[in-house]
């Protein structure tokens, strides 16, 4: 497997874990709908969360900022589509992780919580 790849799974693993010792179930991973992915889907209480993972092994630039409005869209239909088929009935929130990967040991974790709303451009 690609480098790169290996260590977009890693921050992806990094992230279901910190999740769940926040309390969080975790109910899917890598859900596709059309052409989106959703890296995570996590239940929190009564709160659906639809989590973007951005990991990066250098200091070029933020990870974060690489989840543009386009890609913002994207994951708001593929919530959508995940939420018609389960019919959900409580709130939800998208949620972005950036993860600075240096290395196997020193996996460093950024959540913002409630990154975006969906329909909302700034």
């Amino acid at each position: 497997m690609a480098k790169h790849l290996d260590i977009g799974n890693a921050g992806e693993a990094a992230v279901v874990e910190y999740l769940q010792k926040a309390g969080c179930t975790i109910l899917e991973t890598n859900w596709r709908h059309g052409r989106a992915e959703l890296d995570i889907i996590a239940k929190e209480n009564d709160t659906l969360i639809f989590v973007e993972v951005k990991t990066r092994s250098n200091n070029f630039s933020a990870p974060q900022a690489s989840v543009t409005p386009h890609k913002q869209k994207l994951l708001t239909k593929a919530a959508q589509g995940y939420m018609r088929i389960i019919k959900h009935d409580w709130d939800f929130r998208f949620d972005v992780f950036a993860v600075h990967y240096v290395n196997e040991n020193d996996i460093r974790i950024e959540h913002l919580k409630d990154a975006f709303f969906p329909g909302i451009q700034y």
